[in-house]
C-alpha cells in the first residue's frame, strides 16, 4: 500500500505543504492555530507521515505540537534533501517545489516517524546549549580584552565576567540536578566519569548531543559524530579515508577530551605514541583517538543499559 507523505517547507511564518502521491498543496501559518489547521488537513486526507527538514529551530513548534495532535513527524537534514533535489534534476527552488521535494526523499528513503524527545531531554539540551554559548562569549570577550589597556573599559569586562560566571554555575547545578534525577543518566554519569579526563560538562554534552549513545553500533555511532573513515574506492585507485558529516558539536568536544584522555590513560597513550611512530598526522591521530574515545563511552553506556534493562 503507498503510503501518503506530507512534505512541509518551514519558514519562519509559513508553512507550505505539498502531499505525494497527488500533489495537492496548502500553505498555514506557522502558529498554533495553523498547526493545528495543518494537523486536520492531514487527518483528513489520511496522511501516514508528515516529513520536514531541520531549519535553526523553526520546525520545533510544528514538530511538537503535531506530536500532540496526534500526526506522526519526521524531520529530514536539509542539506541531504537538497542533494537530493539536485541529483533528480531539481535545480530550480521555490517553498512549493521543496515541499515536494521533501516528501519525495521521504519516500524515496522510506523515512519512519520520530516521537519526540521528553521534556527531560529537551531541557538538558537548552541547558547544555545555553552553558556553551556563554562558554563561548566567555572566550570570545577574554580575547578582546587582552588589547585593553583603559581602565574603566577593564571593569567593564571584569562585571561581564562576573556575571558569566554566575549564570554558568547557576547552568552547571541545573544541570547536575537534572542527571541526578534521572536513574539511566545518573548510571550513565558514573560510567563516562570512569574514564580518567572526562568531566561534568563532557558528560552533559554526551548525554544532550548524542542521546542514542548505548543504543548504536560503535559503526553507526561514529558515523553520526562523523568520526567514522569514509572509502574512497575506485577500481584500482585506493583512496584517502576521510570523515566528514556528523554532528558537530559532539565531534569538537570529543577532540578536546580525547587529547585530556591520552594524558590520564596508558591505553590512550600508547595508542598515540603507536600511530606517531607510524608516522601518521596530527589530524589522523587525533580523529582517531577521538573515535577510541567514542567506542568507549559507547561501550560504556550499551553496558549501563543493559543492566538497567536486566534489572527491571
Amino acid at each position: 500500500m503507498t503510503k501518503l507523505i506530507c512534505g512541509v517547507d518551514i519558514a519562519s511564518e509559513w508553512m507550505d505543504v505539498c502531499l505525494r502521491p497527488g500533489g495537492e498543496t496548502r500553505r498555514f501559518a506557522r502558529t498554533a492555530e495553523g498547526i493545528r489547521a495543518l494537523a486536520a488537513f492531514c487527518t483528513t486526507h489520511g496522511v501516514d507521515l508528515v516529513a520536514m527538514e531541520a531549519t535553526g529551530g523553526y520546525e520545533k513548534l510544528p514538530f511538537g505540537l503535531l506530536w500532540a495532535e496526534g500526526v506522526p513527524v519526521a524531520v529530514l537534514h536539509a542539506r541531504a534533501v537538497r542533494q537530493f533535489a539536485e541529483s533528480m534534476g531539481l535545480l530550480e527552488k521555490t517553498d512549493r517545489i521543496d515541499a515536494d521535494v521533501i516528501a519525495w526523499f521521504a519516500e524515496t528513503k522510506g523515512i519512519a516517524s520520530q516521537p519526540p524527545a521528553k521534556a527531560a531531554q529537551e531541557r538538558l539540551e537548552a541547558l547544555v546549549t545555553r552553558l556553551r554559548q556563554l562558554t563561548d562569549l566567555r572566550t570570545a570577550q577574554g580575547n578582546q580584552r587582552r588589547l585593553v589597556t583603559d581602565q574603566a573599559v577593564l571593569a567593564s569586562f571584569d562585571e561581564l565576567f562576573a556575571l558569566l560566571a554566575r549564570q554558568a554555575r547557576s547552568l552547571e547545578t541545573a544541570i547536575a540536578e537534572l542527571i541526578a534525577g534521572d536513574p539511566l543518566w545518573r548510571e550513565l554519569d558514573k560510567a563516562f566519569r570512569s574514564i580518567k579526563g572526562v568531566a561534568d560538562r563532557t558528560v552533559a554534552r554526551v548525554m544532550a548531543e548524542l542521546p542514542e549513545i548505548g543504543t548504536l553500533s560503535n559503526k553507526s555511532a561514529s558515523k553520526l559524530t562523523g568520526v567514522a573513515p569514509l572509502a574512497r574506492d575506485s577500481g584500482k585507485f585506493k583512496g584517502k579515508r576521510p570523515v566528514r558529516g556528523g554532528r558537530s558539536g559532539i565531534r569538537s568536544i570529543l577532540f578536546v577530551v580525547a587529547e585530556v584522555v591520552r594524558r590520564h590513560d596508558p591505553d590512550f597513550a600508547a595508542f598515540h605514541k603507536r600511530l606517531t611512530q607510524a608516522g601518521k598526522p596530527k589530524k589522523v591521530i587525533r580523529i582517531a583517538l577521538a573515535h577510541k574515545l567514542l567506542v568507549r563511552l559507547n561501550a560504556k553506556a550499551r553496558d549501563v543499559r543493559n543492566e538497567l534493562a536486566c534489572a527491571t
